[in-house]
């Protein structure tokens, strides 16, 4: 059937087949698609209403991970450790890229906030 998806009901009817001994042609005639179908069914024996939602493949590593993890993130917690610390505060924890502080007044507390936003625009822009 050119053109036309297997369908659940197909797949299970066909897999039952097989297990209850017919051949990949007797199974495939009585689940109502071709053999060629049949094969490629028993190769990946996923369900098509299942298929498409879990990643069966691999995609190409990020040629800038060491860049990353070498120089960018080591320059973003620098900035930001100096900044707070200048500002008498504290790191609380860390999550990721971002960072939990905590300060001993609210005004300290924006002017770090401040002076952080302008820090990672120079790192973003390459001023570092």
């Amino acid at each position: 059937m050119p053109g036309k998806h297997a369908t659940d009901h197909q797949v299970r009817r066909y897999m039952g087949s097989r297990k209850d001994g017919y051949s990949q042609a007797a199974a495939a005639a009585r689940a109502g698609f071709s053999e060629r179908t049949g094969r490629r069914i028993e190769a990946d024996p996923i369900l098509p209403s299942q298929q498409g939602r879990t990643r069966r493949y691999r995609t190409r590593q990020d040629p800038f991970v060491e860049v990353w993890r070498e120089e960018l993130v080591p320059a973003h917690f620098r900035g930001l450790n100096e900044i707070i610390a200048a500002e008498a505060g504290a790191v609380v924890k860390t999550i990721g890229d971002a960072v939990m502080a905590t300060f001993p007044t609210p005004d300290r507390a924006v002017a770090a906030a401040l002076r952080m936003r302008e820090a990672m625009r120079s790192i973003k822009h390459g001023d570092r």
